[in-house]
């Protein structure tokens, strides 16, 4: 997994402060998290290809997370796009997206597909022999979504050279990586686990928009590799996290600990604050592995 930080900053867009846009680059598919104002000019300036660009996730309809999408789909019609494009969001994204197209009669030329979603319960958004995409139910001011990222676990791998000692039969190859039993060439069978190996673990990315404080999502992030939480506050300003329905640095990093993650990316940094290195600071108080994230910085997970 690589994602990329396209922006990580709330409210109003600044040059030097691009509000919340993300990719994820995941076994062959490039999905973009969220598009708020200015996406497209983030893709073009870190050189993400539009084509790839195949499935879009929108967390809620705040416009420091979503009011870049029609500019967006506009770009993809003046560049001659065929591919089908699938938007996931919450009920009204569809009549917000296609309105503007209308009074700017500027209907795409290209598959446009959208799945509302209106569920306070995790929904299978997306599902294919690799991977699975599923929503996580946040808690803010009004219907938000986060996304859960997973890897479905890869075959095993075979040691073919002992396979070959042993004279099995390369036709039972594939099921061997499957999980069966191996079988030479004189009938005799090997346990499947003296001739293959472990496959890494599987991983995930767990990403969670805005959102107040909120120990609910917790069991459905528990054990992720990476997780991405709001951290619009620093504790000084928890007061306003409350009212707004934010998370502070420390908030999150509660999360992080309670789900036993791997590692914590903070963003959605209120401009009040000139320094962010206190977020981090504050985070680790609670939980260790804390990464900031910053327009344009790319995290291996």
């Amino acid at each position: 997994m690589k994602l990329t930080i396209l922006g990580c900053h709330s409210a109003t867009p600044r040059w030097d402060a691009h509000p919340t846009a993300q990719v994820l680059e995941v076994k062959g598919h490039l999905f973009l998290i969220d598009c708020a104002e200015g996406t497209q000019v983030q893709l073009r300036r870190f050189k993400v290809k539009f084509a790839r660009i195949k499935h879009i996730f929108i967390s809620h309809l705040h416009g420091d997370h979503f009011f870049g999408l029609v500019g967006l789909i506009s770009t993809f019609r003046l560049l001659g796009r065929e591919a089908d494009l699938h938007i996931y969001g919450p009920k009204g994204i569809k009549e917000a997206v296609l309105l503007q197209l209308k009074l700017g009669k500027s209907y795409t030329n290209y598959g446009l597909y959208f799945h509302e979603l209106n569920s306070d319960q995790p929904q299978l958004l997306f599902e294919d022999d690799k991977l699975t995409v599923t929503t996580v139910p946040l808690n803010h001011r009004i219907y938000t979504n986060g996304f859960l990222f997973q890897e479905k676990p890869a075959e095993r791998g075979l040691d073919v050279d002992k396979a070959r000692s042993l004279n099995v039969e390369m036709s039972y190859y594939r099921k061997i990586k499957q999980g069966a039993d191996a079988t030479t060439k004189d009938g005799k069978t090997i346990p499947n686990e003296d001739i293959t190996f472990d496959p890494p673990p599987p991983k995930s990315y767990a990403y969670c928009s805005d959102t107040a404080y909120y120990p609910t999502l917790v069991a459905q992030v528990a054990g992720a590799t990476t997780l991405y939480h709001e951290s619009t506050f620093l504790d000084k300003d928890h007061d306003l996290a409350e009212k707004t329905m934010h998370s502070t640095a420390k908030e999150a990093a509660a999360i992080a600990k309670k789900a036993q993650v791997g590692q914590l990316i903070l963003g959605h940094y209120s401009g009040r604050y000139q320094h962010l290195q206190a977020f981090k600071m504050e985070a680790q108080e609670i939980f260790e592995n804390v990464e900031l994230a910053e327009d344009g910085k790319v995290f291996e997970i």
